[in-house]
C-alpha cells in the first residue's frame, strides 16, 4: 500500500495554533478561577456574591457564546478571517481588563458578554483557518496539533493565574488576561495571510433558514426561547414566584398547542410558494439529530461541572495539605512556586478579621459558629485552611492584646499557618486535567479508535460521572487533596475518552454536503448545557452543599445525571440508529431525494 506524504502546513497554520494558545491562556487563566472570584468578600478584591450569581454568571453568559459561532461563522465567510480575528481582539482586550474592574453583579455581566461575544467570532474563524490550511493528506495531523495547543493554553492559564493573583491581586489577572489577548494583535497583523476560500455571500437570512432545516422551524424557536428566558428569569430573581413560573410556562406551552391546532383545522393552500413562519405547525428539524444534542446537553451539563462547581467545592469542602506535602517532597521548587503564601497579605486580613468581630462576641471570650465560618472562608481563600479550635484561640489571642502585640500576633500567625496549613489552589488542581490531555490524547484516541463513537461515548460519560461521585468523597478525610487529583485524572480519562467521540459521531450520519453545517450547530449542546450547569450548580450547592451540609449527596446528583446520560445513550443507539441508517443509505443511493431530515 502506498505510503501518502503529508502535505508540508503553511505559515499560517502555525500563526493560527500561536493566537489559539494565547486566547486559551487568557481564557482559562480567568475561567478556572472565576467561580472563587465571584465568591470571594469584596474585602479581598473578590466579587463577594452567592452561589446563585456564580450559578447564573458561569451558565448564562456562556450559553451566548456557544450560540454567537453560528452567526459570526457566516460573516466571517462573507467579510475575512483576519478582520473577523481583529474585531475578536478589540472586543475582548479591553473587555477582559474591565472586567477586575466590574463591581456588581449587572455590570460583570455585562462586560463578560463582551468577552463572550469576542470568543464566540474567535472560535469559528480559527477553526476555519485550521481547516482551511490543511488538506486530505495532513487534515488529521493539523488537528491534532490544534487540539494540542488549546489544552497547551488551558494548562498555562491556571497554572499561571494563581501566581499573579496571589502575588499582585486579583485585578492582575484580569490585566493579565487582557495582555494575552492583546499580543494575538501582533501575528494577526503582521504575519496572518487569509487562506483561499470560496466566496461566500450568504445573507443572515439564509443562514437562518439552514438553521431551521436543522434544528426546527421559527414556531419551535417561538416556544423554546422564551421558555429558555422563564428559566433564567426565574432563577435570577427577577420572578420570584415559582408558582408564577410555572402557569407563564404552561400558558406558552398551550398557546402553541392551540396555535397548531388552528393550523390543522384550516383548510391547505394550493400554492408551491413556502407558507410563512406563522402559518406553519411546530417542526424539529432532523428529529435523530435533535434527540441527540439534547442528550449531549446532558454531557456538558455534568462536564462542566469540573470548572463550576469542583473549585468552590475544593475551597469550601477539602483539605489539600496532604498534597502540599507530597509536592514538598517531590519539588521543593515548585511547592514554593505553586503553594506561595504572601505573609504580608495573610497578615492583614487575620488584622482585618479581629477588628470585625462583634463586641459581643470579645467580650464573652468565644467567637461564635457565624464568625467562625466567615473567617474560614476569608482564610480558605487565601489558601490557608486552619482548625476551628486554632481560630478560636488565635483571634481571641489577638483581640485581647495591644495594638502593636496584636499587629506582631498577626504576623506571626500568618507565618506558622503559611507553613502549616497551606493549600494547593483549586485552579491548579484543575490544570491536572490539562496536563493529562497534553500527555495522553493520542495514546487513548489511538486505542478508542477501534470502537465505535457511541458505545465509547457512553463509556467516557460513564467514567465522568464516576469521577465526580469519588471527588464527593473528598470532603472530611485525611486525604482530600489526593482524592480530588486522582478524581481530576480519572475525569480526564472519560473527557479523552467522550469528547472527541461526541463529534465524531456527528461527523458520522451528518449529510456530506451539510457536514460543516451540523458540526456548526453540534455548539448548540455546548451552549445548553452551559446554561444548565450553571444554573443547577448554584442551585445544588446552595442548597445541598451549603444549607443540608451534604456535599456528598449534590455529587451523587450530578453522577447520577451523568448516568442518566448513558442510558440515553443507549437507547438512542438502540432505537435511531437504524434510522440514521437508513438516512446514510438514501443520500447513499439517491442523493438527489434525500432531505437529511
Amino acid at each position: 500500500m502506498k505510503t501518502i506524504t503529508p502535505s508540508p502546513f503553511p505559515a499560517t497554520f502555525y500563526v493560527a495554533n500561536t493566537m489559539e494558545i494565547f486566547e486559551r491562556l487568557a481564557w482559562y487563566g480567568i475561567y478556572t478561577l472565576l467561580a472563587s472570584y465571584i465568591m470571594t468578600p469584596t474585602a479581598q478584591g473578590g466579587l463577594g456574591l452567592g452561589n446563585s450569581e456564580r450559578g447564573l454568571i458561569m451558565g448564562v453568559v456562556p450559553f451566548f457564546l456557544y450560540l454567537f459561532p453560528v452567526i459570526s461563522g457566516a460573516l466571517a465567510d462573507r467579510f475575512g478571517y483576519r478582520k473577523m480575528f481583529l474585531l475578536s481582539f478589540t472586543l475582548m482586550a479591553p473587555s477582559y481588563y474591565l472586567l477586575g474592574y466590574a463591581t456588581d453583579l449587572a455590570s460583570f455581566i455585562s462586560v463578560f458578554m463582551l468577552i463572550a461575544l469576542g470568543a464566540g467570532i474567535f472560535k469559528p474563524v480559527v477553526i476555519a483557518t485550521i481547516s482551511r490550511t490543511t488538506d486530505s493528506s495532513n487534515r488529521g495531523l493539523g488537528f491534532g496539533i490544534f487540539y494540542m495547543m488549546v489544552n497547551i493554553g488551558g494548562f498555562l492559564g491556571p497554572v499561571l493565574a494563581p501566581i499573579i493573583q496571589k502575588n499582585y491581586g486579583w485585578q492582575y489577572v484580569f490585566i493579565f488576561a487582557a495582555l494575552w489577548i492583546s499580543l494575538n494583535f501582533i501575528p494577526a497583523i503582521f504575519f496572518y495571510r487569509e487562506p483561499q476560500r470560496q466566496a461566500n455571500n450568504k445573507p443572515l437570512k439564509q443562514v437562518f433558514a439552514e438553521m431551521q432545516q436543522v434544528l426546527g422551524n421559527a414556531r419551535l424557536a417561538l416556544l423554546v426561547v422564551p421558555l429558555l428566558f422563564l428559566l433564567v428569569a426565574f432563577y435570577a430573581g427577577l420572578i420570584t414566584s415559582g408558582k408564577v413560573t410555572l402557569i407563564v410556562a404552561g400558558a406558552l406551552i398551550l398557546l402553541a398547542l392551540l396555535w397548531d391546532l388552528a393550523l390543522k383545522n384550516q383548510q391547505p393552500r394550493h400554492t408551491k410558494s413556502p407558507q410563512p413562519w406563522y402559518r406553519q405547525k411546530m417542526q424539529l428539524g432532523n428529529k435523530a439529530f435533535m434527540i441527540y444534542l439534547l442528550i449531549i446537553t446532558g454531557f456538558w451539563t455534568v462536564y462542566l461541572q469540573l470548572f463550576i462547581t469542583l473549585p468552590v467545592y475544593i475551597r469550601d469542602f477539602v483539605d489539600s495539605s496532604d498534597l502540599v506535602r507530597l509536592l514538598h517532597q517531590l519539588s521543593p521548587y515548585l511547592h514554593d512556586t505553586l503553594t506561595a503564601i504572601k505573609l504580608d497579605t495573610l497578615a492583614a486580613e487575620i488584622t482585618r478579621l479581629t477588628q470585625a468581630l462583634p463586641l459581643t462576641e470579645l467580650q464573652k471570650a468565644h467567637i461564635s459558629q457565624a464568625s467562625i465560618g466567615e473567617i474560614t472562608a476569608a482564610l480558605v481563600a487565601l489558601d490557608v485552611r486552619v482548625p476551628e479550635q486554632e481560630l478560636q484561640y488565635a483571634f481571641m489571642h489577638i483581640s485581647q492584646s495591644g495594638q502593636l502585640e496584636a499587629a506582631r500576633l498577626s504576623q506571626e500567625y500568618a507565618r506558622v499557618w503559611a507553613q502549616e496549613y497551606r493549600q494547593l489552589n483549586p485552579a491548579t488542581l484543575l490544570s491536572l486535567d490539562f496536563l493529562m490531555i497534553i500527555l495522553f490524547q493520542v495514546v487513548i484516541s489511538r486505542f478508542i479508535g477501534q470502537f465505535k463513537p457511541l458505545p465509547t461515548l457512553i463509556a467516557g460519560t460513564g467514567i465522568i460521572a464516576l469521577a465526580m461521585l469519588a471527588g464527593g468523597f473528598a470532603h472530611g478525610v485525611i486525604f482530600g487533596g489526593l482524592l480530588i487529583a486522582c478524581s481530576v485524572i480519572i475525569f480526564a480519562v472519560g473527557e479523552m475518552t467522550a469528547s472527541p467521540k461526541s463529534q465524531e459521531y456527528v461527523a458520522s450520519f451528518a449529510p456530506k454536503d451539510k457536514a460543516a453545517m451540523f458540526m456548526g450547530y453540534y455548539f448548540v449542546s455546548m451552549a445548553l448545557g452551559n446554561l444548565f450547569a450553571g444554573l443547577l450548580s448554584g442551585w445544588l450547592y446552595q442548597q445541598v452543599a451549603v444549607e443540608m451540609a451534604n456535599p456528598i449527596l449534590m455529587w451523587f446528583i450530578f453522577a447520577c445525571l451523568g448516568l442518566l446520560t448513558c442510558f440515553a445513550l443507549y437507547l438512542f443507539n438502540r432505537e435511531l440508529v437504524t434510522e440514521i441508517e437508513q438516512q446514510q443509505y438514501q443520500l447513499a443511493t439517491a442523493p438527489e431525494t434525500a432531505t437529511g431530515k
